[in-house]
């Protein structure tokens, strides 16, 4: 068995202890029913890759109705979507990963068509800068707190399917980061102006979800939060704004903090002039006071073990893992030279790749992906 780092258990605060320090991140596959609940075909996926890992988390799921983002995403906004969700927690688990549930609400990332004619919603009534984005309407304080109600409802079924935590969705220009992002929240209530009143939706939802948490879920339960540190928008959240939020996302009660970059060690998006890597910067405000989990083209051993020998705690691998499901596993067998790092068409029955995962895969990822004969 091999003695890298990363294969070494970790245990956090609440007393959480999970076996290794590699994670799936929440990854896109689009295999949930028109109503979003769970499909056969999804658990299955997931129980695939979930023999290896530490910590297997799902995509993501929307915590309301206007909240759907895309085609065949998971829903967790309704009570009858617990029944599914408990047999994908359970597929998750059955092979020895903390099953982790991500909720989110799209908020303007979205469009009429998906929800079904309904105007999206947003903290402000501004457009996204990307192609055919819609204006979304600006949500009313008592919606905002509805929403905020609403993630925590979210928890509270993750909870009753059995999973072993939530991870809050607080990047990739979604609803909680379009209200921390100057450019999208133009408010002037409690919930806009100054970088202050920006962080109380983030803040409010975590705070929601750690009482939900407190009062129905077990004191191992784990409580994470992603979070994008940079966008290119004028004006927009720049590093500097991440890091004033950091330290209130630890006081109100998360459990791990899990960074969304394209490359794990990349710069400064808007600052040309920064060498240090985001996530050194990160790690200096958060101080080891909560885990971190570091994601962006890990895909070698010796990838996820610099990221542990640089004191990190979780090393999440993308991509890599739709391609080998069996990663860990090969690591710990000392069989490194049988992982795939390209993907055959031949292979997508046997990865529990769906047609749909596979044109998405196969068109905005086909660069990446690796595909054998692309």
């Amino acid at each position: 068995m091999s003695d890298y780092q990363f294969l070494k258990p970790y245990t956090f605060a609440n007393g959480a202890t999970v076996r290794n320090r590699i994670v799936m991140p929440p990854m896109t596959e689009r295999s949930a029913f028109e109503n979003g609940i769970v499909s056969n075909d999804e658990i299955e996926y997931y129980r695939k890759r979930a023999g290896g890992v530490g910590i297997e988390i799902t995509g993501c799921a929307n915590v309301s109705e206007l909240g759907k983002g895309f085609e065949g995403e998971l829903a967790v906004n309704e009570d009858r979507d617990v029944p599914q969700l408990a047999r994908l927690a359970a597929a998750m688990k059955s092979r020895g990963a903390k099953a982790i549930l991500q909720i989110f609400d799209a908020g303007r990332m979205t469009n009429t068509a998906i929800l079904r004619g309904e105007q999206p919603v947003s903290a402000s009534a501004v457009k996204a800068l990307r192609p055919d984005s819609e204006t979304p309407r600006e949500l009313s304080e008592e919606e905002v707190e509805t929403v905020i109600k609403d993630f925590g409802d979210a928890t509270k079924r993750a909870i009753k399917a059995g999973f072993d935590g939530v991870e809050i969705h607080g990047a990739n220009t979604y609803l909680i980061q379009q209200f921390f992002s100057p450019h999208s929240n133009r408010r002037r209530d409690q919930w806009g102006g100054t970088l202050d009143q920006r962080m109380n939706f983030p803040v409010g939802v975590v705070e929601e979800i750690r009482r939900v948490v407190d009062k129905y879920a077990p004191s191992t339960f784990i409580v994470g939060y992603r979070i994008s540190p940079e966008e290119i928008e004028d004006p927009g959240i720049r590093i500097e704004d991440t890091l004033t939020l950091i330290p209130n996302l630890i006081e109100s009660g998360i459990d791990y903090l899990h960074v969304s970059l394209n490359r794990v060690w990349q710069t400064s998006l808007n600052n040309k002039t920064d060498t240090q890597p985001l996530i050194e910067k990160i790690q200096n405000v958060v101080a080891h006071k909560v885990p971190m989990i570091v994601v962006g083209q890990i895909t070698k051993p010796a990838d996820a073990e610099k990221v542990i020998e640089d004191d990190f705690e979780f090393a999440a691998l993308g991509q890599e893992l739709i391609r080998e499901p069996n990663w860990v596993q090969k690591v710990v067998a000392g069989d490194e030279d049988s992982i795939r790092y390209e993907l055959s068409p031949s292979d997508l029955d046997e990865l529990g790749i769906t047609a749909p995962l596979w044109d998405f895969l196969n068109g905005p990822f086909k660069k990446t992906i690796h595909i054998t004969n692309a």
